[in-house]
C-alpha cells in the first residue's frame, strides 16, 4: 500500500511515521530507505575500525568469548553484537601501598609498610583468569609479607630487610600465576618497619644500644688498624737490632778468639816483649778513657793525650778538643813548667823530702 501523498486524491489523515518520511528528500524512486541503508552503512565502518593505543592492547570477544588480541594501531572487528573489544593498558605501572602488623618469628609484634609495583602482562587472564586481579594481588602480597616476617626474628625485619623483600617478591608472583591473574610484579619493598607505639620507647632504646655497639666496634677497629702496624714496626725493628747485636757480638768474639791464638803463638816466640807490649796498650787504652790524673803532689791535672802525626786522638771521645799550654790552667801550667826544668841536685842528707 502506497502512501499519501500530497496531491495524491487521497483524503485520509496522515500518520506521524508518514509525516516523517514526508520530509525526507525523494531519491530516484522517491523511497526514504535508501538513507536508512546509508546511516547503517556509515554506522558499521565507525564500529568495524578500532584504534587501539600505544599502551593499550584490545580483546577482541566474539558472541562473548574470547577470539583474539588487537596490538597498537588501527584494526579492524565484526559489528556488535557479533564483536566487541576491551581494550587494556598494558603498560601502566600500577601501585599499591599498605602497612601490615606482623608476628615475627621470635614472637614480637612489628608493624611493616608493603610497597608494591606491578602492571598487566597478559590481558586476556588480567580480565578473565580471575574475578578481581588487583584485589587478588593486594591479599596475596598481604600474605607473603606476613609469611615471610614471619619466618625472621626482629633484628633481621628491622635491619635487614632486603632479602626479605626479595623473597617476597619471587613467592608473590609464583602466587599470581597459580590464580591466573595476568599480573607480573615489577617491584615489590619494604621501606619501613617499626615497632607498635605502645613499645616503641623500648625498641628505641635496643636500637640505641646496637648503635652505641657497632660505633664502639667501629672505634676499636681503627685504634687496632693504627696501632697493629706500630707495634709491628716496633718488633721489626727490635728484631733488626737483636741480630745486628748477635752479628757484631759473634763477629767480636771471632775477632777476639783470632787475636788471642796470635797472641799466644807471639808470646811463645817472644815472652818478654810481648808481654811488656800488652801492658803498655792496657795503660795506654785506661789512660784514654780518662780525663783526669792525679799527680805526685796532690794536685788534679788534665790528662790532653797528644795525638802522633798523621794519626787521630787515642781517646774515647773523639770529638773533644784537645788543651794547648795556654788553654790549661794554673795548677797545670805549672806542672808543665817543672817537667821541662832539669833536675835539681840531690839535697843535704840532713834534710827530709817531704812529698805531698
Amino acid at each position: 500500500m502506497a502512501w499519501n501523498r500530497p496531491g495524491g486524491g487521497s483524503g485520509r489523515p496522515r500518520s506521524g511515521v508518514g509525516r516523517i518520511f514526508d520530509g525526507l528528500p525523494n531519491l530516484g524512486d522517491g523511497s526514504p530507505l535508501r538513507w536508512l541503508g546509508l546511516l547503517l552503512a556509515l554506522w558499521l565502518v565507525f564500529n568495524c575500525f578500532v584504534l587501539v593505543a600505544e599502551q593499550q592492547r584490545g580483546v577482541v570477544l566474539r558472541f562473548g568469548r574470547f577470539d583474539r588480541i588487537m596490538q597498537p594501531g588501527p584494526n579492524f572487528k565484526l559489528p556488535w553484537p557479533i564483536e566487541r573489544v576491551i581494550k587494556v593498558n598494558a603498560t601502566q605501572i600500577k601501585n599499591y601501598e599498605d602497612r601490615v602488623p606482623v608476628l615475627t618469628r621470635d614472637e614480637n609484634i612489628v608493624e611493616v609498610s608493603v610497597n608494591v609495583q606491578y602492571r598487566v602482562a597478559d590481558p586476556t587472564l588480567y580480565l578473565f583468569g580471575t574475578r578481581d586481579a588487583d584485589e587478588v594481588l593486594k591479599q596475596a602480597a598481604l600474605s607473603t609479607v606476613r609469611e615471610q616476617v614471619g619466618r625472621s626474628d626482629l633484628d633481621t625485619v628491622l635491619g635487614a630487610r632486603e632479602q626479605l623483600a626479595v623473597a617476597a617478591r619471587e613467592r608473590l608472583q609464583k602466587s599470581l600465576e597459580i590464580y591466573r591473574t595476568g599480573l607480573v610484579v615489577t617491584e615489590l619493598n619494604l621501606p619501613d618497619a617499626r615497632p607498635p607505639q605502645q613499645v616503641k620507647p623500648a625498641f628505641d632504646d635496643v636500637n640505641s644500644a646496637q648503635q652505641d655497639k657497632e660505633r664502639l666496634i667501629s672505634e676499636a677497629r681503627a685504634y687496632a688498624a693504627k696501632v697493629v702496624p706500630e707495634a709491628r714496626g716496633q718488633a721489626a725493628r727490635v728484631r733488626t737490632v737483636a741480630q745486628g747485636y748477635k752479628e757484631a757480638v759473634i763477629a767480636r768474639a771471632s775477632g777476639d778468639a783470632e787475636r788471642f791464638s796470635l797472641l799466644v803463638t807471639q808470646y811463645k816466640a817472644a815472652p818478654e816483649v810481648t808481654r811488656k807490649r800488652l801492658w803498655l796498650e792496657t795503660v795506654q787504652d785506661v789512660l784514654a778513657k780518662n780525663r783526669k790524673v792525679i799527680g805526685g803532689d796532690g794536685r788534679q791535672l788534665i790528662y790532653v793525650p797528644m795525638p802522633a802525626a798523621g794519626s787521630k786522638p787515642a781517646t774515647a771521645d773523639a770529638t773533644a778538643p784537645l788543651l794547648t799550654p795556654e788553654q790549661l790552667p794554673p795548677a797545670a801550667q805549672a806542672g808543665a813548667e817543672d817537667a821541662a826544668r832539669p833536675p835539681r841536685a840531690g839535697r843535704p842528707a840532713g834534710r827530709e823530702e817531704v812529698v805531698r
